[in-house]
């Protein structure tokens, strides 16, 4: 018979050997599951993909791929802007060649509700989805899409435009209403520059001159900048129910009136031309403008070959055509027109928002 203290140290050896052994199932049982439940999140991300596509496809919308996007100025010029073909890419920033622009997309991963880009600066107006409510903020990229600042915004994205030199970024948003064609909203449109970081938080801060007088009051909204340089501008002003297109000086931060009736400029590459939208008389209150362009040396205007109301602010494509959206299957469809109010208007992409070029 063994001693009693031999037995007592079997016994505990034994114990401690079904204990590792138990450790040993569980750990391999855990590392199981983990591997288990990777390959169900890879599946379930492949089919969500696929079915995307399955989708894109059945709706018959253009092929989109996700890719590299740069905004860095290469050997063919580019198309960026907000993807709105249905599938797992919509929403994203992508591209296209400029002079193909009905081809293949490259999408980025990067959600923009409003965009613009210019000498590798983008800015990107983008929601943030709560639990309870949507937040929004301004997010300014560099030509890679890296982000450089965030901002939050106080309303609805609806207007973005950045300087033909990449330095200063402008945005606008709806703080009431969501529409330009009533009078029950207001607006708040900022100025950044991204070389110090100063931030403008308020057009309406900016000293009037209307009229050739200074001017106050309390219903002032601004909206629609567009860049002449890293100083000056043009927008639009509205007050006491009427709008003007402004000049603005940043350093100096004076706007004066110009004209009447002006909305939404945007200036040619050339600087010498605006398009804009003008309320027109008898259409209708829900639809109401046309797209003109002016010249800024005789102020002169001349309406383009676009008979359709226009509610978005043009980008250049080149120095004598200008391309906006119009409501499409997908969302919106983006169509150019020449900006000297001959030829036809055409559409150019399906499925497509916020254009820049690139390059």
């Amino acid at each position: 018979m063994a001693p009693p203290g031999r037995d007592r140290r079997r016994s505990g050896g034994s114990i401690g050997a079904r204990g590792m052994t138990y450790r040993r199932r569980m750990v391999v049982l855990a590392a199981a599951v983990a591997v288990l439940a990777a390959v169900a999140a890879a599946s379930v991300l492949h089919a969500a993909h696929r079915a995307g596509r399955r989708q894109q496809a059945q709706a018959g919308g253009p092929p989109v791929s996700a890719g590299h996007v740069s905004l860095a100025a290469g050997s063919r010029r580019l198309m960026v802007f907000r993807n709105m073909a249905w599938g797992p890419h919509r929403d994203e920033l992508a591209t296209v060649p400029a002079a193909d622009p009905g081809g293949p997309r490259t999408a980025s991963g990067v959600e923009c509700l409003r965009f613009h880009a210019a000498a590798g600066t983008g800015i990107c107006l983008q929601a943030v989805r709560g639990a309870v409510q949507d937040t929004y903020r301004a997010v300014v990229l560099d030509s890679r899409l890296r982000v450089l600042r965030r901002f939050p915004l106080a309303g609805i994205p609806t207007r973005a435009r950045v300087s033909p030199s990449g330095r200063m970024v402008a945005w606008t948003v709806f703080v009431s209403g969501d529409s330009y064609a009533g009078t029950a909203f207001s607006t708040r449109t900022s100025i950044l520059d991204t070389r110090t970081w100063r931030l403008r938080s308020s057009l309406e801060t900016y000293a009037i001159t209307k009229d050739g007088r200074s001017y106050r009051a309390a219903d002032v909204n601004f909206w629609g900048v567009t860049f002449a340089d890293d100083t000056h501008f043009y927008a639009t002003l509205a007050t006491g129910g009427r709008t003007y297109l402004v000049r603005g000086d940043d350093a100096a931060r004076t706007v004066r009136t110009l004209r009447a009736n002006v909305e939404c400029p945007s200036l040619s590459p050339d600087a010498t031309r605006l398009v804009f939208k003008k309320r027109v008389k008898g259409a209708s209150p829900d639809a109401p403008w046309r797209l003109y362009a002016l010249d800024l040396r005789t102020m002169r205007e001349t309406p383009l070959a676009e008979h359709r109301s226009v509610d978005d602010q043009v980008v250049w494509s080149g120095p004598d055509t200008v391309v906006y959206a119009m409501a499409g299957d997908y969302g919106t469809d983006l169509w150019t027109v020449p900006a000297d109010g001959t030829g036809t208007a055409r559409r150019i992409m399906t499925a497509a928002l916020a254009p820049a070029y690139v390059g």
